[in-house]
Formats: structure tokens, C-alpha cells, sequence
């Protein structure tokens, strides 16, 4: 039976979807429902999907594993390049084994893109709807109200944090030492990547979004295989998480529109699962083609389930979700 602290997150689950679409709505966005169930799910090393097996009851189609969408980005994305107004969708979204304090494997995700944008514009919008959202449940926080939010890029949040600069420790055994001076062990690899992941955690992502809300930016450009490369700095690239009192909200990018790169950098996606002994996937060849007729665009994917906690106090997934899978367990 659900606990009062749940049924409460319930009502103001109601009053943040209703907050969002008002908002959304008045800045000429389109709410769109696209496919939980899909062909070719992302690729990401570190996220899972669940696979789901298509078994045919009639003459159409064949048996095949499809697969629920661990972010409706790709369909989305279709949609812009066929010439979409801003659209915007409050979904489901599942990724396998991912349960503790701030994950469920069924959580809700608005995801939104504006045509004609870049990630300096998709943050002015999700500043203006999370005040919104906020006004709507819960006024008296003041968490998102005060706007504009802290804007940090990685580099500067390196040197505030660890007293690391990138720009001396550009690959990955150098970033390793400059780590381990400031006692962050890494463990064997060294590669760039895993080191600066060890590192963020570490040092980093703790301190973000105490006084305000902080937007992170421009991360190195091995980690964004899906966004636009700055271009008075391709060393890194136009990507931008959010940040309230260390938890992670959002994750959003310009968007990269060569579908040349873009198939290279997927692949290279692939390579990366097969090494790590993950499952790989085929490649979603209609948002490939997608991709190259895309205008330049923005979007972003927040977890609401983590606003609503933050919003109302709450220390785990659990208090606001009615049907949390640790019950499964």
C-alpha cells in the first residue's frame, strides 16, 4: 500500500505534468508521443536496455528482439528533420539494472527540442520550466526560481574543485597522475575517459548546485557521440547537464547534424561495447538518415522523478513512485 508521503508525491507528480505542458505550450511547442518499443536501441557503454522479443501472431513481420527505448532522442530527432515545429514529451523510459537512492529501471523523462537553437537556448527554456514546475508544486523551495542558473564548464569546474586544468592533462595517463596526486585512485585503466569519470565523481560532482542550480557545459568531445563540437573549440563539445545539490537532472546538447560523423562515432560506440564484452547493437539506420537533414537543433532530457524528489525533500526514487521496483524485489 502506498505511504501518505507517496500518494502526496502522486498529486504533485499531476500539478508538475500540467505545470510543463502549460508551459511548453505557450512557447509554441508540439507534445509528441513516439515508441517505447523499438528496432535499435543506443548505444551508450554504460546504459543497458531491456530486450523485449517480438513474437508474430500474423502473417506480418518475424520473430526479432526489439527493445524498450532507454530515451525517445533518435525518434524524436526523425521528427525534427522531417521539419517539426519545438516538440516536446513526458514518456516512460527503461534502462536495465539500474536500482538505488536515484534510479528506477521505469522512470519519467521530459525530453524536449527547439529547431533553429543551440544549447544556450535549450537552457533558457528548462530554466523557465522548472520555475514553472516549481511555482506550480512547490513555491516555497525556491530550488529553480531564481534565474539564470550558474553556467560552469567542465574545465573551470576541474580547476575550482580538484585543482586539475585539462588543458595540462589532456590525455589519459597524465590525468591519471594529476588524479592520484589529489588521492582519487582510478584503478588499472588509463584511458581518458575512465579517468576523468573517477575523477568527476569524486571531486566534482558532489560541490554542483548548492547556491543555484548549476549548468555544467562543454565537456571533453569524447564524451557527447551524439552533439555538435564547439566550433571555436572542437577539443570540446556544446553539451549541458544540470545540477541541483549534486544530483544530476538533465542532459542536453547542440545537436551534431553530419551524418557522416555521426554513423563514425556510433560505430566507434559499437567497438566500445564489444571490447567491454557488452551486448552490441545494430545501428538505427532511419535516424542516420535522419540525422543529415536535421537543422541545427537543441534538445534535452530531464528526470523528473529527481525534480519531484528534490522538490518535496525527498531522500530516495522510492517516496515518489508509486510502484517502486525495489517492491519487485
Amino acid at each position: 500500500m502506498p505511504s501518505e508521503r507517496q500518494w502526496q508525491a502522486a498529486r504533485a507528480r499531476r500539478s508538475m505534468y500540467g505545470a510543463l505542458r502549460g508551459y511548453f505550450e505557450l512557447q509554441g511547442y508540439l507534445e509528441v508521443e513516439t515508441p517505447c518499443l523499438v528496432p535499435a536501441p543506443g548505444l551508450e557503454l554504460h546504459i543497458d536496455p531491456f530486450e523485449v522479443p517480438f513474437i508474430p501472431q500474423t502473417d506480418v513481420g518475424t520473430r526479432r528482439a526489439l527493445y524498450l527505448h532507454t530515451s525517445p532522442e533518435y525518434s524524436m530527432k526523425r521528427l525534427l528533420a522531417d521539419g517539426s515545429p519545438p516538440l516536446f514529451q513526458v514518456c516512460k523510459t527503461f534502462r536495465n539494472g539500474e536500482v538505488s537512492s536515484a534510479h528506477n529501471p521505469e522512470f519519467s523523462l521530459l525530453e524536449f527540442y527547439r529547431p533553429r537553437a543551440d544549447y544556450h537556448d535549450i537552457m533558457r527554456d528548462l530554466e523557465q520550466a522548472l520555475a514553472a514546475v516549481e511555482a506550480a508544486v512547490a513555491p516555497e523551495r525556491r530550488l529553480f526560481a531564481t534565474t539564470p542558473y550558474e553556467r560552469l564548464t567542465v574545465r573551470d569546474a576541474l580547476v575550482r574543485y580538484a585543482g586539475i586544468d585539462l588543458r595540462q592533462h589532456p590525455d589519459g595517463p597524465s590525468l591519471k597522475r594529476a588524479a592520484e596526486a589529489q588521492g582519487v585512485h582510478v584503478g588499472a585503466s588509463s584511458a581518458f575517459d575512465d579517468v576523468f569519470f573517477h575523477l568527476f565523481l569524486a571531486k566534482v560532482e558532489p560541490h554542483l548546485g548548492h547556491a543555484r542550480p548549476t549548468f555544467l557545459t562543454e565537456y571533453p568531445a569524447s564524451m557527447a557521440s551524439l552533439a555538435r563540437l564547439k566550433p571555436s573549440d572542437p577539443s570540446v563539445a556544446e553539451r549541458v547537464e544540470l545540477y541541483v545539490h549534486g544530483v544530476e537532472l538533465a542532459n542536453g546538447f547542440s545537436e551534431l547534424t553530419d551524418a557522416v560523423e555521426q554513423r563514425q562515432r556510433l560505430v566507434e560506440e559499437q567497438d566500445l561495447r564489444r571490447a567491454a564484452g557488452r551486448p552490441v547493437f545494430a545501428l538505427d539506420e532511419k535516424f542516420l538518415e535522419a540525422v543529415g537533414r536535421l537543422p541545427p537543433s537543441a534538445g534535452i532530457a530531464v528526470g523528473l522523478d529527481r525534480v519531484l524528489m528534490l522538490l518535496l525533500g525527498a531522500k530516495d526514487i522510492s517516496d515518489v513512485l508509486l510502484f517502486p521496483a525495489r517492491d519487485f524485489f
